[in-house]
């Protein structure tokens, strides 16, 4: 099937609205899952039996999603073709006792989530989200999306060394925000802020899952606003596009070769084990139920999964016209260059030369260019939820991705075109 592009600016325009919708991961599969429904797919429970319907269908758990399209007359041993993300970024997390404060100020306990540039979140102004958990078992969203902490920094005066000596952040004692005044720190007093803010009964919430964000809003850049600055680009970029694609690929999926997945995860950033990670059981049980549940076996399962294949799509590094010295001398991907195929011989990503060839075939489809990446051989290579998938489930999997500067910054910046030409790229993919 060919695959025309579908995507141009608009994408990256409703991108920024994306982004600034989901500070969260609770946030960000809540809002895909709304364009899913508006796309036509419906959500299962996984506590129900499921149906060998065809259509489109998705899971939701914490911050994860799994949604797929199961074509008209889909065998139970048709492939899938799997879109892979993640819904999490680095940032500061409420601890369980976040009331604190000395000399004054009034603070909130936080943790270090993940592998944070600390000072990108010194002097900005914050808001708090997440998901708050009430006595009877249910959850509710909630989103303070305007300034409410701020962790300053030590004026230059009190440490006259940090434009020679470089600035030295304690994540102890150097991070916790301040969010008002006074002496009488009390237990409870965010939770019942928080109570009050959202609608919910003062003493309703049990448990919370909380964390803070730039309440500046993702803009565009530069002299012709050819660049994208915004937070969460890691992965929430992948996400939407992830989406946007599924959804457009089930939008006319009558003769699809492939099921289309979305696979969407949490807890990328600290390791991936978690059963909302993708070191967990989630997609693998979904893939099976989706083949079982069209009257499969297990043979059905094990042909399946042996032709599909898995796109690991992730943020990685544009070069940086500061620290050229720092990439590999003959790898410099550019943005705005199309998206990224990332290799690493020792599996730090999952691509070899086999995974390549579905890549570099979706991009000549959708006709998108492509760039390598790899790291400087002195540098240690990050890593993504693609050695993962392949590993637990028996996946081909090819890592790819946008190429950013400021990972892992509360604020990152990508070039305005690669969004919607990965996007683009994503549908090609997922039509086969």
């Amino acid at each position: 099937m060919s695959a025309p592009s579908r995507f141009d600016r608009g994408h990256t325009d409703d991108l920024m609205s994306f982004l600034a919708a989901s500070p969260t991961p609770y946030h960000a599969v809540a809002h895909a899952a709304e364009r899913l429904d508006k796309a036509g797919f419906r959500q299962v429970a996984e506590t129900d039996a499921w149906d060998g319907t065809s259509g489109g269908k998705y899971v939701l758990r914490g911050g994860a999603i799994v949604a797929w399209y199961v074509p008209e007359g889909a065998e139970p041993h048709t492939p899938f073709r799997i879109v892979g993300a993640h819904t999490d970024s680095p940032n500061l997390r409420v601890k369980p006792r976040p009331d604190i404060g000395a000399h004054g100020w009034r603070q909130v306990a936080v943790e270090i989530y993940g592998g944070p540039l600390l000072n990108s979140w010194l002097d900005r102004d914050l808001g708090l989200a997440g998901r708050l958990t009430l006595r009877d078992g249910s959850t509710r969203l909630v989103n303070v999306d305007r300034p409410l902490l701020r962790v300053p920094q030590l004026a230059i005066h009190l440490d006259r060394s940090v434009n020679s000596d470089g600035l030295k952040l304690d994540k102890q004692r150097h991070l916790q925000p301040v969010w008002g005044m006074g002496d009488d720190v009390r237990d409870g007093d965010l939770i019942a802020f928080l109570e009050e803010t959202s609608g919910v009964p003062a003493g309703e919430v049990a448990g919370w899952d909380l964390m803070v964000h730039s309440v500046e809003p993702p803009a565009y850049l530069g002299r012709d606003k050819e660049l994208v600055a915004g937070p969460r680009m890691d992965n929430l970029l992948s996400v939407h596009a992830g989406t946007a694609a599924l959804a457009a690929v089930a939008a006319h999926g009558a003769d699809l070769r492939y099921i289309p997945v979305l696979a969407a995860f949490d807890h990328e950033e600290n390791g991936s084990q978690s059963d909302t990670g993708a070191d967990g059981p989630l997609l693998g049980g979904v893939l099976e139920r989706s083949v079982f549940a069209r009257g499969g076996s297990y043979e059905d399962r094990a042909r399946a999964f042996a032709g599909t294949v898995c796109l690991s799509s992730d943020t990685g590094h544009a070069v940086h016209p500061n620290y050229a010295e720092r990439h590999d001398p003959t790898h410099h991907p550019r943005v705005d260059g199309g998206p990224i195929l990332k290799v690493n011989v020792n599996n730090r990503y999952a691509t070899d030369g086999s995974g390549r060839a579905v890549f570099a075939a979706a991009c000549e489809r959708a006709d998108v260019p492509f760039q390598s990446f790899v790291s400087n051989n002195s540098m240690p290579c990050g890593t993504t939820i693609g050695p993962i998938t392949a590993a637990r489930h028996g996946i081909r999997t090819v890592d790819i991705g946008v190429a950013i500067l400021s990972m892992h910054s509360a604020r990152e910046l990508c070039g305005a075109k690669d969004p919607f030409l990965l996007a683009n790229v994503l549908v090609a993919f997922l039509e086969g």
